[in-house]
């Protein structure tokens, strides 16, 4: 699914209220608008709807986004079978969506859809993410994790950079292999500073690592 190309730890939608909590206008989705946007996220990553699903989910949004300036956290459905119905679709959504998430990574539905490590140090697969989290949580924040933890992307100019979804940590470089090979660099310092920091066993789950993602530039038409 070319919409998971490009992914993150952590949350994929506006955070949200959950039921029975105080709304939050302006700061955080009515439980409707977050299920609604649960139910928009799954579509962005490629799940297809019936023509009868489709028109469902358009009558959602005429409701809930009457206008793209409005002030999110105060729209809820007028129908509370309406609503239910909306909460039972994004359940089935989450679910279609639950089964899709990188390997060594889950999503979870709280007051947002999450995607974050599987922290089992015994899996196939163990992710840079997971072994600095869990460096983290023992008291440890070590230099060369950000540019570890990276994935490789491309700017609207040609230039690779390596980076997490929000910032740039190392670039720019003319291929993607050199920005790809700076990520293997800071890898390996990972590993060193693991072991110096006395983390034997996260810097022992190195060769699970996956390799770096490089995304796909774009195609053109």
């Amino acid at each position: 699914m070319s919409g998971l190309e490009r992914w993150h730890v952590g949350p994929w939608t506006t955070r949200g209220s959950l039921p029975g909590e105080p709304l939050e206008p302006g700061r955080k989705r009515t439980p409707d608008e977050l299920n609604f946007d649960v139910v928009g996220l799954a579509r962005i990553l490629g799940r297809r709807l019936s023509g009868r699903e489709e028109l469902q989910v358009r009558l959602w949004q005429n409701e809930l986004r009457p206008t793209h300036t409005r002030l999110c956290g105060v729209h809820t459905l007028a129908d509370p079978e309406n609503s239910r119905k909306l909460e039972e679709t994004a359940r089935e959504t989450f679910a279609w969506l639950s089964t899709r998430a990188p390997a060594g990574y889950e999503f979870i539905l709280t007051d947002a859809v999450h995607l974050q490590p599987l922290t089992d140090l015994s899996a196939e697969v163990v992710t840079v993410d997971a072994v600095i989290a869990i460096a983290a949580e023992r008291g440890d924040a070590l230099p060369a994790d950000r540019l570890a933890a990276s994935h490789v992307r491309r700017n609207s100019a040609g230039d690779w950079f390596a980076g997490d979804a929000v910032c740039n940590w190392s670039g720019p470089y003319p291929t993607s292999d050199e920005a790809a090979d700076a990520v293997r660099a800071a890898r390996v310092e990972l590993t060193n500073q693991l072991s110096q920091a006395g983390h034997e066993d996260l810097a022992a789950t190195a060769n699970s690592w996956p390799d770096v993602q490089v995304e796909p530039p774009p195609t053109r038409p």
